[in-house]
């Protein structure tokens, strides 16, 4: 198995995207707040005006959407505790569940537990997300992409390497198809069998010619 598909790579990855997510979210908060922590407004072009850091608080989710909206009862705070909480419950059992052959789409999972787990310690220590980096996509159906952080790339890379792992894997993914055929077989003959015992007897004490 190469070193990319074992647990201590990917737990290697899951505390790189953390530490990396929590570092420039450090900057972002020293560099583009005044005295009173609020915002300064400063902008930093990194390439012109298609890539920049400008500082946002947000208190929605990914990219600054809010789906809360969707749940008016429960506080935004609680909201997203609790939609990270479920989100690292799911991604933990389906990294468990993934064949270990299928390295890419258990390196997609770790990356996106790195980004959940990143903006869910901004939601735990500042009830919002420190997102920072700006971008504009030309002829997007936006004006300009919604701004977002270390944590959100590693969880959109994770969802993109997850659904690219059938393409680029698509030797593996069809022999684990198989072999799920070949057991899913042999589960349903075995239970025909224990249905039908009488018959499977007579069959076997028939005599031939």
């Amino acid at each position: 198995m190469k070193f990319y598909n074992k647990w201590p790579f990917h737990i290697g990855v899951i505390v790189f995207s953390i530490v990396a997510d929590q570092l420039t979210k450090l900057w972002a908060l020293a560099r583009f707040t005044n005295e009173t922590g609020a915002p300064n407004h400063d902008i930093i072009n990194v390439i012109g005006e298609l890539v920049r850091f400008q500082l946002v608080f947000n208190k929605g989710a990914a990219f600054s959407s809010r789906p809360q909206d969707l749940m008016p009862f429960l506080s935004p705070t609680v909201f997203f505790i609790l939609i990270s909480i479920v989100a690292c419950v799911v991604m933990f059992f389906f990294y468990r569940n993934i064949d270990k052959r299928d390295w890419m789409s258990r390196l997609g999972v770790v990356m996106i537990l790195g980004g959940a787990v990143g903006n869910f310690i901004d939601r735990m220590r500042l009830k919002m997300v420190v997102d920072f980096i700006d971008c504009d996509l030309p002829d997007f159906i936006m004006t300009r992409f919604p701004t977002f952080n270390v944590a959100d790339s590693f969880v959109t890379v994770g969802v993109a390497i997850i659904i690219l792992s059938p393409v680029l894997l698509k030797k593996v993914h069809k022999q684990i198809k198989e072999e799920k055929e070949i057991e899913k077989q042999k589960l349903a003959d075995s239970k025909t069998t224990e249905a039908n015992p009488e018959s499977n007897e007579s069959e076997a004490t028939e005599p031939k010619d």
